[in-house]
């Protein structure tokens, strides 16, 4: 209800003034200056050829910025009215830095040249739509600084993050997701594929009944998570061994570790004991198998080795259990 009031609580381009599409101008190349500062911080450490294009083109703002400023004061005077992108329809809008500043490297170059493309194309709308002469050349110019400033963004990218650069920059990108996320929930799913084998078999063939064997499979597989994901998180903050967030890495093992228990112990919900038996059984090698995959991808593990590795261990465990239940 409330964003609905908002929303139509905003002004039409056409409504404005061309002192306050001006105005508008101005806090744009404002917001957009420190997106791309945001980005420099937060990548400088890890990307720094990167971080310099956003510096570079939060200077060309910056610039850009203060000549719509000059140009206000020779035509309005000093006092800029306060017109921001959020009170006027369909005026692109823009993500917190915040959450701009966390994005993946690539994903804050694509970020980037959207934001240029999306300001330009708007421009060119808002030109066309004009009827006042002034009004229109004043919107026209602000497309030509804005395909200006996406011009910029592709020349800064070569200039200073060039094909071997990006490269390299692309291969720490991929080997902090592996650091990050890959490696804590491969082994997550590893623990939670293969360590409740042996409690969820053993409930499962002592018991010979489904809801009790489900319960015992639950309470493993949300244990392990907790576990997993409290050790993960706790014995590594990252700043040592660069391998990132811990809560990120904690979430992607506890859950993982979760996800591997709990899909041999759903089958379990089935009332017939060997139909479910035999579900879960056929889950735990597609699990398995899942295993030497992500090893093989990611990791680089020759696929047969990961294969024989993780069936070889799950099939003793699981083996274990089965003897261990019908003791």
């Amino acid at each position: 209800m409330l964003s609905s009031l908002f929303s139509r609580s905003k002004r039409p381009l056409s409504s404005l003034s061309e002192q306050e599409v001006l105005a508008l101008a101005i806090s744009s190349e404002e917001d957009d200056g420190r997106i791309y500062l945001a980005y420099a911080d937060a990548l400088r450490a890890s990307y720094p050829n990167s971080a310099k294009v956003f510096e570079e083109m939060a200077q060309e703002e910056s610039q850009h910025r203060q000549m719509l400023i000059d140009l206000h004061v020779a035509r309005f005077g000093n006092r800029i009215p306060l017109v921001r992108r959020e009170h006027v329809r369909d005026f692109p809008e823009r993500k917190p830095d915040w959450l701009l500043a966390s994005l993946p490297i690539d994903r804050a170059r694509a970020e980037a040249e959207r934001m240029e493309e999306m300001a330009q194309r708007f421009y060119h709308e808002a030109a066309a739509r004009a009827t006042d002469a002034a009004t229109r050349k004043l919107l026209g110019d602000l497309a030509l600084a804005e395909q200006s400033h996406e011009t910029l963004a592709h020349r800064l990218v070569a200039e200073h993050a060039p094909g071997a650069v990006r490269d390299e920059e692309d291969e720490t990108a991929r080997r902090q997701f592996l650091l990050t996320y890959v490696q804590p929930g491969l082994a997550g799913l590893m623990d939670g594929s293969v360590s409740t084998l042996a409690p969820i078999f053993a409930a499962a063939f002592a018991t010979q009944d489904t809801w009790q064997t489900f319960l015992v499979g639950l309470s493993a597989s949300v244990g392990a998570g907790i576990s997993m994901g409290f050790t993960e998180a706790v014995h590594d903050d990252g700043r040592l061994s660069g391998r990132g967030s811990p809560v990120k890495r904690g979430l992607a093992s506890g859950i993982m570790t979760a996800l591997g228990g709990l899909g041999h112990a759903l089958p379990y919900l089935i009332p017939h004991f060997w139909t479910a038996t035999a579900t879960a059984v056929a889950i735990v090698f597609l699990e398995l198998w899942a295993i030497a995959f992500i090893q093989n991808r990611f990791m680089e593990t020759p696929f047969l080795r990961a294969a024989f590795q993780v069936v070889l261990g799950g099939g003793l465990v699981l083996a274990a259990g089965v003897l261990i239940g019908n003791a």
